[in-house]
């Protein structure tokens, strides 16, 4: 894989992927762990001599098309505020008007260009040859730098690298390493959590966890698939019922796999009890499981504790609604102490990581992934269609 450090910038325009897919409130950005994770590869570009920067994100679904509410121009401003240097926008349909947009960067006296969504156009997920050209047409070298997105085969993560001379960013680069690690020579007793919703998109993962993790905590919704895949009644708990089948015939049961053993229930997202897990489909038939309750917080703590690397990824409980983020609050501070500990942690996914923001526990950890779903790919294949086409 070709790496920014060994790129030829000096004087030159440089295309610059970042995942700024953050969140937005009233056009005002909320958190921004993503964007400040990129800023050393926008600084090292501006001392390195780089003429120009443009960079290129997405912002949300807006389903191929404009809209104003997906625009990236709030993104752009708190960039400038970030980095401390003007940053100009540059608004526009990149397919009809990329000759005027041309113009304005090669006019412009701003070093900092920014484009707005590429999800405005749906050749950007089809990547579509000649939206990558149009897109290759912005600069001289392409710079990778958005690890969040580099497991989408599109335009501006495949497409661009084919044309342009390409290579990793820093931030990208970091990920690789770190996650790396845990592939080819982990320290052991090497601990995975896992939680939220589909364990259809995350069965790969526990599958490949389950050849080298010696513990695999699991917690959310997937457990409510697993369990009543092991005839455990779950009540009228979010299922993925296609998915009960499957796991019985893959047996997925191993003494390092921990379910919960108790779990807080509730008939309307409002009212709480905390019963043992068993009790959901005797008295509990009529309600629904929301959140792991304190012995299996306790199992996990001690799990995590007794660890001397542990890599989590998702909820651990319908944390939308407060009542039910406290086991997911719960592990995230025992994580926290088993950093101070000199226990390494990683976090990855954008639900798992705005519960660090809020918790105020972001620097507390090892190391907390840009990515969700590709560290999620990364961790069960070893690479991404993003960092192989830089190869």
């Amino acid at each position: 894989m070709k790496i920014l450090k060994n790129a030829d910038i000096k004087n030159k325009s440089v295309l610059l992927r970042v995942d700024f897919n953050v969140t937005l409130r009233h056009e005002n950005v909320v958190e921004d762990y993503r964007m400040r994770a990129a800023l050393p590869t926008v600084k090292y570009l501006l001392e390195g001599g780089a003429e120009k920067i443009i960079l290129i994100s997405h912002l949300g679904r807006p389903d191929g098309k404009y809209n104003s509410k997906f625009s990236l121009k709030p993104v752009s401003d708190h960039l400038a505020k970030m980095a401390k240097k003007e940053v100009e926008f540059l608004p526009g349909d990149i397919r009809k008007e990329c000759g005027d947009i041309k113009k304005k960067i090669q006019k412009s006296d701003k070093r900092v260009l920014f484009l707005d969504n590429l999800r405005f156009y749906d050749e950007e997920e089809k990547n579509d040859k000649e939206f990558s050209k149009i897109l290759s047409g912005f600069g001289e070298v392409f710079v990778e730098d958005a690890f969040g997105v580099c497991h989408r085969n599109h335009a501006s993560v495949v497409g661009v690298s084919k044309i342009l001379p390409s290579y990793a960013g820093l931030l990208l680069q970091k990920e690789i390493e770190i996650l790396s690690r845990l592939l080819n020579n982990p320290d052991h007793p090497l601990t995975f959590i896992i939680g939220g919703a589909k364990i259809s998109t995350k069965l790969p993962i526990i599958e490949r966890f389950l050849q080298i993790a010696d513990n695999i905590c699991i917690g959310g919704a997937l457990a409510n698939t697993i369990l009543k895949a092991e005839g455990t009644s779950v009540g009228k708990s979010l299922v993925e019922e296609s998915m009960v089948e499957v796991i019985k015939r893959l047996k997925l049961t191993d003494r390092r796999l921990h379910l919960p053993v108790d779990v807080v229930c509730a008939k309307d997202k409002d009212a709480e009890d905390t019963v043992h897990v068993s009790a959901v489909g005797k008295s509990r038939k009529d309600e629904s499981i929301f959140d792991i309750g304190p012995d299996t917080v306790s199992l996990f703590s001690e799990i995590i504790r007794k660890s001397k690397v542990v890599v989590w990824n998702g909820p651990l409980g319908y944390v939308e609604n407060k009542v039910f983020a406290r086991g997911t609050d719960k592990v995230a501070r025992s994580m926290a102490n088993a950093t101070s500990k000199g226990i390494f942690t990683i976090i990855g996914g954008g639900d798992t990581y705005l519960i660090l923001e809020e918790l105020n526990l972001m620097d507390k950890i090892s190391f907390v992934s840009t990515g969700g779903g590709a560290m999620l790919d990364f961790l069960a294949k070893g690479t991404l269609p993003g960092i192989e086409a830089l190869s």
